[in-house]
């Protein structure tokens, strides 16, 4: 109630801008438990797409397995999941991509950008975008939810983190996908 009532009066008494003052300090006081604790409890997930052609398993960690129970923890791990299989990112955190991989990214930035006149500093403005771009496509943290393209996945969980109150941490994924079967390969027919 108090912590009502102070949003309120330094939001001038705006109800909407006193909610978002809320929603930030819940969001710096989990940012600041969640820095502080372990998840060692969670769950593992499972997803399988409509088509039957797409599944995926997802390790979303809390702090304890009463809130593994909880149905907006479950909802979350649900919605990753379906990220995963909508999306299928290559890593969960940008720290998890190789170095020689990112390197290498560069390289054909570098490659693509080399006949351009544009000055250096331009050039490595853009060379970070693409980057980022990249970073969005293949990095789950990174991308916009499907849900809601407002938001990224990192922000998602930051949302629930201050919802729930415990720290979550997504550990792993894995998505499988039925492939085309490959086609048989000619055979010389003797008569």
């Amino acid at each position: 109630m108090v912590d009502c009532k102070n949003a309120l009066q330094e939001a001038n008494g705006d109800t909407q801008a006193a909610i978002e003052l809320l929603r930030k300090k819940g969001a710096l006081k989990a940012a600041k438990k969640s820095a502080e604790r372990t998840a060692s409890e969670g769950i593992v997930h499972a997803y399988i797409h409509a088509n039957q052609k797409v599944g995926v398993l997802i390790e979303l960690q809390c702090e304890s397995d009463f809130v593994a129970r909880n149905p907006e923890f479950l909802e979350l791990a649900h919605d990753i999941a379906m990220q995963v299989a909508a999306t299928d990112p290559k890593w969960v955190a940008v720290e998890e991509i190789p170095e020689d991989a990112i390197a290498e990214q560069k390289r054909l930035y570098a490659l693509e950008l080399a006949e351009d006149k544009k000055p250096d500093d331009i050039k490595q403005k853009i060379m970070e975008g693409k980057l980022a771009k990249w970073y969005e496509e293949t990095v789950l943290l990174k991308q916009p939810w499907v849900k809601d393209d407002t938001k990224t996945i990192a922000q998602l969980i930051e949302e629930k983190v201050a919802t729930i109150g415990e720290k979550m941490v997504l550990a792993r994924f894995t998505r499988m996908a039925l492939s085309a079967p490959p086609k048989p390969a000619e055979q010389d027919v003797c008569i």
